[in-house]
């Protein structure tokens, strides 16, 4: 049985029945956690080695894991900073590699395979849901950073998922509530918003997590919707050939695709290999059975290069000096206290 097109979440610490009846679908493909799938370093561990027993090949599982406001696993994981916080730092671009390590390192020692990171939207000060997630106002600057944070993530042995795809950093809205406009034209987003995601292309950036914003100048329909963004630009333009997902088809910016299953077909016929519902378990069951039929080969072979390439065991990590050394730099990097986030 290959990965299927659907990622969706589980209701708590443990695995239910249900739960596993559905994961067996073979139109799932992965999970994503949230902050209330996690207790402790070993429960997550038995969460996950549960939720990679249902299946061969395992499914992929999944995290939000930034740093600042965005982070799902806390205790007893280190606290890790922002990304703007990061680029303050006295040395960033040795901050961001070791964060990402870092990051990277303990979210697979937990038994999880990705985290959705790094974030490459330029911070233009007006995007509340963005703000300090956000590396930098410079595209040049962002690219700097992220491929640093990108090259901690590798040596760890994990895929990248690159996201707002072609940037959220410019629209005041939230497209948790609501589809965002930006109503710059292509030749704005190609000298400013997407350079980053060009320089990580090319430097061997893994996913790719398109945006619930619409660009009326440039297309009618939203980056996760559309053929132009996804296909002409992205797998043509700019030779992409990683997964693309779709962001949680549960937001608000969403709703312009009509109802979950209208979503669902939209979103992978604009050309995303995995598509995200989240926090709405009936209708996820919906989209998984009406995509009982649907088959794509090569998202199958996208989707099972992004497994996690090592084993680290988390009772080891306290004595591995790279992890005791990372840690002492981070706490260097004045993080701020932990704020709620649990949405992506």
């Amino acid at each position: 049985m290959t990965l299927g097109p659907v990622m969706l979440d589980v209701q708590g610490v443990e695995l239910q029945p249900v739960e596993k009846e559905i994961l067996a679908h073979p139109a799932v493909g992965g999970v994503i956690l949230f902050s209330r799938n996690y207790e402790s370093p070993d429960q997550l561990i038995a969460l996950c080695q549960a939720i990679h027993a249902v299946r061969t090949p395992p499914l992929l599982i999944s995290v939000d894991q930034e740093g600042g406001r965005v982070q799902r696993f806390r205790s007893q994981f280190t606290q890790l900073p922002a990304a703007g916080l990061v680029a303050k730092s006295k040395d960033a671009l040795q901050m961001a590699e070791q964060s990402g390590w870092l990051m990277a390192t303990e979210v697979i020692a937990g038994g999880v395979d990705l985290s959705f990171a790094p974030v490459l939207d330029l911070d233009y000060g007006v995007s509340s849901v963005i703000g300090d997630r956000a590396f930098h106002r410079q595209p040049s600057r962002v690219s700097e950073l992220a491929l640093a944070y990108q090259r901690g993530m590798h040596h760890a042995g994990m895929a990248t998922v690159g996201k707002h795809f072609p940037g959220h950093g410019a629209v005041v809205a939230d497209s948790h509530a609501q589809l965002p406009e930006d109503e710059r034209d292509y030749a704005d987003l190609e000298k400013e918003d997407l350079i980053p995601f060009e320089r990580l292309i090319v430097n061997g950036l893994n996913g790719i997590m398109a945006a619930h914003v619409l660009y009326p100048a440039i297309d009618s329909q939203p980056a996760g919707f559309s053929r132009f963004w996804l296909q002409e630009t992205l797998r043509q333009r700019m030779n992409f050939q990683g997964v693309i997902f779709s962001d949680d088809l549960s937001m608000g910016g969403a709703e312009w695709a009509g109802g979950y299953t209208d979503r669902a077909d939209r979103s992978l016929d604009a050309g995303c290999d995995m598509i995200l519902v989240c926090n709405k378990p009936e209708q996820a069951v919906a989209v998984v059975e009406h995509l009982e039929n649907y088959r794509n080969p090569a998202s199958a072979m996208r989707l099972a290069r992004l497994h996690s390439q090592c084993k680290i065991d988390w009772q080891q990590l306290c004595s591995n000096a790279q992890w005791q050394s990372a840690v002492s730099n981070i706490k260097t990097c004045n993080v701020e206290p932990w704020l709620d986030m649990d949405m992506e």
